[in-house]
């Protein structure tokens, strides 16, 4: 079995968004913003091999938007998902499965390009796409708070192509072989959060349940989730499983910290170990 890393680049999103009812005081800390009041934020996704399976969880923003939706989010350091597979040495056509944890275009986005003729067409020919139907129902039909993160252009064209299939939702349902799915609805209706096994090692790859290591606090809850007192609930629920040296998180937003491994002081107040990639993927 083998991992990587794959970087697609920086964005900017609002820092009050991000930290939800966190005075600005403290959150400025963990991750400064700029004079509008933006701070910034990685797009990072994993790459993992499994016997002749070869998977992709989630696909960062794209480039395919124009640039009055680029100017929102500003993008940067971008290194796109093809050139990022590229140096991973991957091939587009080898990609078997891309896992979607949720359809927020910051995390299905890259899934879908436009071709010469202006189309929009999956980018990997051969493989398959993985949502559920809970959470793609919610995506065709978004309440008013998530309307501006799923956009139709990341969604219909994968129905169209008839590339989606559906994971029932059902926690601890195998994936593959070693990887197991969770489900949250804090952040978005059914949100999907693998875990892989490694030997004895645990890898969970934790979407926008916990986006960055400055989030591990329990208040730290974005205003992005639907239903914030169901994520400070869902968090209590996932720190229990992940309490152990064996566990470690990867983040998919922090901007410098890709792994972190969680700990409990005698007070009960839960903090964040930075993990180096090499302690974690070896």
């Amino acid at each position: 079995m083998e991992l990587k890393i794959i970087n697609t680049g920086l964005f900017k999103l609002d820092g009050g968004a991000m930290y939800g009812v966190v005075p600005k005081k403290l959150w400025r800390k963990l991750n400064p913003p700029d004079e509008d009041n933006l701070c910034t934020w990685a797009m990072r996704c994993l790459l993992v091999k499994e016997g002749d399976r070869v998977m992709l969880f989630d696909t960062g923003m794209g480039d395919k938007q124009d640039e009055r939706f680029r100017s929102h989010f500003q993008p940067h350091n971008t290194i796109g998902l093809v050139r990022g597979l590229e140096n991973a040495g991957v091939a587009l056509e080898e990609i078997t499965d891309v896992f979607l944890t949720h359809l927020h275009f910051d995390h299905c986005g890259g899934a879908l390009m436009r071709s010469e003729t202006g189309d929009i067409i999956p980018v990997f020919p051969n493989a398959t796409y993985w949502t559920n139907e809970a959470h793609l129902e919610s995506a065709l039909k978004p309440n008013f708070r998530e309307k501006a993160s799923f956009l139709k252009e990341n969604i219909v064209p994968l129905i169209e192509h008839k590339k989606l299939k559906y994971l029932d939702v059902q926690d601890g349902i195998h994936f593959s072989e070693n990887i197991t799915v969770d489900f949250y609805n804090g952040h978005t209706t059914a949100m999907m959060v693998p875990t892989i096994m490694i030997g004895d090692k645990r890898i969970v790859y934790a979407a926008d349940l916990l986006p960055s290591i400055g989030h591990v606090r329990m208040p730290y809850v974005m205003s992005y989730d639907i239903r914030p007192l169901v994520t400070l609930k869902e968090k209590g629920v996932f720190y229990e499983k992940i309490l152990n040296e064996e566990t470690y998180v990867m983040f998919e937003h922090d901007k410098d910290q890709a792994f972190g491994q969680l700990e409990r002081d005698e007070k009960g107040r839960y903090s964040m170990r930075a993990c180096e990639v090499n302690e974690v993927l070896g």
